[in-house]
C-alpha cells in the first residue's frame, strides 16, 4: 500500500476520533473533566489531535506528488506516533488514568517536533519542479 494512502487512512481515522473525543469532552464527559479539573488537558489533546490530522493530510498529498519525499514520510510517521502518545496519554490522564503516563506524554510532543523538523528539512531539500 502506498504511503500516501496509509496516511490518508490515518487522517480519516484520527479526524473521526478527534470529533468523537471533542464531542465527548464537551458533553458526555464535561462534568467528570470539570470535577477532575482536567478540561484544559482534554482540550489540548483534541487541539493537537486535529492539528496533526490536518498535517497528515498535507503530508499524504506531498508524498503522492513527490514519492521521493522520504523525510516527509518519516515526519508523518512521527505525527501518527505523536497523536497516539501525546494525545492518547492526555486523554487517559484527564480521565484519571495512571500517573506513570504523565512522563510519557512529552515523548509524543517530541515526536511532533521531530515530525515538523523532518517535514521542513524535506521541503528544503526537495528540488523545485
Amino acid at each position: 500500500m502506498h504511503h500516501s494512502r496509509i496516511f490518508l487512512i490515518f487522517a480519516g481515522f484520527f479526524g473521526l476520533t478527534g470529533i468523537i473525543l471533542g464531542a465527548l469532552g464537551a458533553h458526555a464527559l464535561e462534568e467528570i473533566l470539570h470535577a477532575r479539573e482536567t478540561v484544559v488537558a482534554w482540550e489540548t489533546a483534541v487541539r493537537y489531535h486535529f492539528f496533526h490530522t490536518a498535517a497528515l493530510m498535507a503530508a499524504a498529498v506531498w508524498i503522492r506528488l513527490e514519492p521521493s519525499a522520504r523525510l516527509a514520510r518519516f515526519g508523518a510517521w512521527c505525527w501518527v506516533a505523536g497523536i497516539l502518545i501525546f494525545c492518547g496519554t492526555l486523554y487517559i490522564l484527564a480521565l484519571g488514568g495512571p500517573g506513570f503516563l504523565g512522563p510519557v506524554t512529552p515523548a509524543g510532543g517530541i515526536l511532533f517536533m521531530i515530525g515538523w523538523a523532518l517535514f521542513g528539512i524535506g521541503a528544503w531539500k526537495t528540488s523545485p519542479a
